[in-house]
């Protein structure tokens, strides 16, 4: 199987710079009109489908607001999931898990392997257990084809507390996560599969990026603050490799599927203007 890496960087050139998440939770299924129901999510989740997953790079499921529904909205995750990957795009799996031992290769198999009913392209973790802690999820993403998106400056504020602490050889917690994925993409081409999530609301981040070699997951962008020319500042030299993310900007278009598209195409135009001009 192809890596991760080869196939996000054929989706992109083919269908543009841009991941669209799918967080359906109560207030926007009630701007679409929908009961805040399992009912409600199948019809939110089938026309987000329908309107963008034959024309986005990769849409991000949020795993949080179909586990809410226990089981019955786990089993319209594993549609969503199927009629995804039926569209041609690709899914990135919104779980940000992170643990150790037995329990990541847990998670691991039931996302990164085949065979399970939840897999999919790639996931976002949590390193904060150390990265280390994650490497049955990097060994199974790479015996599989798979990513890994691993979070490393994140938007919220509570994040900087623990992101930039420094350690003892005067790099900030951030960094050392930086350097480590960077390191498992050695020699990747074009792009490597191990990615990091850097929020776009956080303006000059201070921190290396430049030797990543895989891709960047910008999320934030559109109703969290950020615009696409913020990406400049975020990331500068490296804009090559950053891949926007963008949920209630795009779904509060809904529900029709030509004003989610129409919404879609919008955001793809302003921020291949802002990649292209790096």
């Amino acid at each position: 199987m192809e890596s991760f890496g080869t196939r996000l960087h054929r989706a992109v050139t083919e269908r543009g710079p841009l991941c669209v998440g799918i967080d359906p939770h109560p207030g926007l299924l009630a701007r679409w009109g929908l009961a805040d129901d399992v009912d409600g999510l199948d019809r939110f989740t089938r026309t987000v489908v329908d309107a963008l997953g034959d024309r986005v790079a990769v849409v991000k499921p949020q795993s949080a607001f179909f586990e809410r529904f226990g089981s019955r909205g786990v089993a319209i995750l594993e549609s969503t999931i199927r009629q995804l990957r039926e569209a041609g795009s690709l899914v990135l799996l919104d779980v940000k898990r992170g643990d150790i031992g037995s329990t990541v290769s847990a998670y691991a198999s039931a996302y990164l392997d085949p065979s399970s009913p939840l897999y999919v392209d790639a996931v976002t973790a949590s390193p904060y257990l150390g990265v280390g802690s994650l490497a049955p999820m990097f060994e199974l993403a790479a015996e599989h084809g798979g990513g890994v998106f691993v979070l490393a400056l994140t938007s919220n504020p509570e994040g900087a507390a623990v992101q930039r602490a420094r350690t003892s050889d005067g790099r900030t917690v951030a960094q050392t996560v930086i350097d480590e994925i960077s390191q498992l993409n050695s020699g990747a081409n074009p792009l490597g599969s191990f990615g990091l999530v850097v929020g776009a609301t956080i303006g000059d981040t201070g921190h290396d990026l430049s030797t990543v070699g895989g891709p960047l997951l910008a999320p934030g962008l559109g109703a969290q603050g950020a615009g696409a020319a913020d990406l400049r500042t975020v990331f500068g030299s490296s804009l090559a490799a950053v891949l926007p993310s963008y949920s209630r900007e795009v779904l509060s278009a809904g529900p029709h599927v030509d004003a989610l598209r129409a919404a879609a195409e919008r955001v793809l135009g302003e921020c291949r203007a802002v990649l292209a001009a790096r």
